[in-house]
């Protein structure tokens, strides 16, 4: 699915180019491991989320999210704790709906399993 793809810089220069600049942006990774969606969910469940602005900001201005601070005690991805940056947020953000579309999936065939063996229809039912 290419609409998480990074633009590269030789976008426009042709298809060769393109998968060269891919591969290149592959390889400037360093180690990729699995990550436990599950784990990562209750971290972000049990990460703070408030509103808050900029001290420069305008009186209404108002974001909302974690403390870049909270967000650091919580997963220690950052080497400071004064900025979150946007890639850990995605990725985080990604984890948890794959974590929750699987805590789905698995609640539906548990709620469909319950369903056929309450069903009077079904052998063995009282």
């Amino acid at each position: 699915m290419g609409i998480f793809r990074r633009r590269s810089r030789a976008a426009d220069h042709g298809a060769s180019a393109r998968l060269r600049a891919e591969a290149r942006e592959l390889s400037d990774v360093v180690s990729a491991s699995p990550v436990n969606g599950y784990a990562v969910l209750e971290t972000v469940a049990a990460l703070p989320v408030s509103t808050w602005r900029y001290l420069w900001e305008p009186e209404g201005v108002r974001h909302l999210g974690p403390m870049a601070q909270d967000w650091h005690a919580a997963f220690g991805l950052n080497p400071d704790d004064t900025t979150i940056p946007v890639v850990d947020g995605l990725g985080v953000a990604l984890v948890c709906i794959q974590a929750l579309d699987r805590r789905v999936e698995e609640l539906t065939a548990e709620v469909d399993r319950l369903r056929e063996a309450a069903s009077p229809n079904t052998p063995g039912a009282a």
